[in-house]
């Protein structure tokens, strides 16, 4: 795989970049999901994270907890939790 690398969404620092799915790909086949969110809308929601930010997301959140409750970047944003980790990310070399 190939990663480009860029700016953090997140934290704001250049790093190698991932994309993160703010509604997860093992939710896209699920009832809840299909019936709220088109395939095409579930595919592009997202931000281009660091690997230390999108590491921490994945394991801080069950799947369906972020494609119910952090579906969108402000939300994601608006957690404690996250803010919390950003912050001292921002400060990591």
């Amino acid at each position: 795989m190939n990663l480009k690398t860029g700016i953090c969404e997140m934290c704001g620092r250049e790093r190698k970049l991932t994309f993160h799915h703010f509604i997860p790909k093992t939710c896209h086949t699920n009832k809840w999901f299909k019936k709220n969110f088109s395939r095409e809308e579930m595919n592009k929601r997202g931000a281009e994270l660091c690997s230390d930010c999108h590491k921490f997301i994945h394991q801080s959140y069950a799947e369906k907890e972020l494609g119910k409750n952090f579906n969108t970047f402000d939300k994601l944003m608006a957690e404690p939790k996250i803010r919390k980790f950003v912050k001292w990310v921002k400060k990591q070399k």
